[in-house]
């Protein structure tokens, strides 16, 4: 019985996305933060509570959720707030991450692949993870399809790319990449490789794992997890 982590990461606009769309495809378990993070704050949600008394009540839409891009707006040109949120969400959100990541074990996923926006700038989940995985794309393919897909200027599209760590800092840290600065078909065929590197894979992170669920129990053995994942 075993089983280990991916790290898959890439920046703003560099299609990571399109990789998840075909890994899903193929089969594979993916658990993505961004959505997770969507959940955590929903509203009445601890994580929501402490967002409203930090940002106020301004960043609300009319039925009580969060403004995504309200909030994106002020996270992005204030570093101290980007921290502050991140102190708020990522603790909720690995929590839920680790429950995912049990209940595919419990299905026999050989590996699970977790989609993490901000993998490398947070490093700190990359321990956990035997391998990491880039989507890059060349920097001006990365300006130009964030301009287009969100319809903004060059010194906006800028400042939004400059928030998070280059793409080309992240490559060093990662073990495969993908480049999706060309076609789709050039990419899917790098993912088909990937994809058939990590089923080929005897590697893994917790070895046994359900002999220890049986001799801990579940509850003892998620919270034991969960220190270790969060200290």
């Amino acid at each position: 019985s075993t089983m280990f982590l991916v790290g898959l990461s890439g920046g703003i606009a560099s299609g990571k996305s399109t990789v998840v769309a075909v890994l899903r495809e193929l089969g594979c378990a993916v658990i993505d933060a961004d959505v997770i993070a969507r959940q955590v704050v929903q509203p009445h949600s601890k994580a929501h509570q402490q967002i409203l008394q930090h940002f106020g009540t301004e960043i609300l839409l009319e039925n009580g959720e969060i403004n995504r891009e309200a909030l994106g707006n002020i996270i992005f040109s204030q570093p101290e707030k980007r921290r502050l949120l991140n102190s708020i969400t990522h603790p909720e959100i690995l929590k839920e991450m680790l429950k995912q990541v049990l209940k595919y074990f419990v299905l026999g996923y050989r590996y699970v692949i977790l989609d993490i926006p901000l993998l490398f700038e947070t490093r700190g989940l990359t321990r956990f993870m035997k391998y990491t995985v880039l989507v890059y794309c060349d920097p001006p393919t990365q300006l130009a399809r964030l301009m287009k897909r969100n319809r903004l200027g060059t010194a906006e599209a800028e400042a939004r790319i400059s928030s998070q760590l280059p793409l080309d800092e992240k490559r060093k840290w990662a073990t495969h990449v993908i480049d999706n600065s060309g076609d789709w078909e050039s990419t899917r065929r790098q993912v088909l490789r990937l994809h058939a590197r990590l089923e080929d894979s005897l590697d893994f992170l917790w070895a046994r794992l359900a002999v220890g669920t049986a001799v801990a129990g579940l509850g003892g053995l998620v919270f034991l997890l969960l220190r270790h994942f969060i200290s």
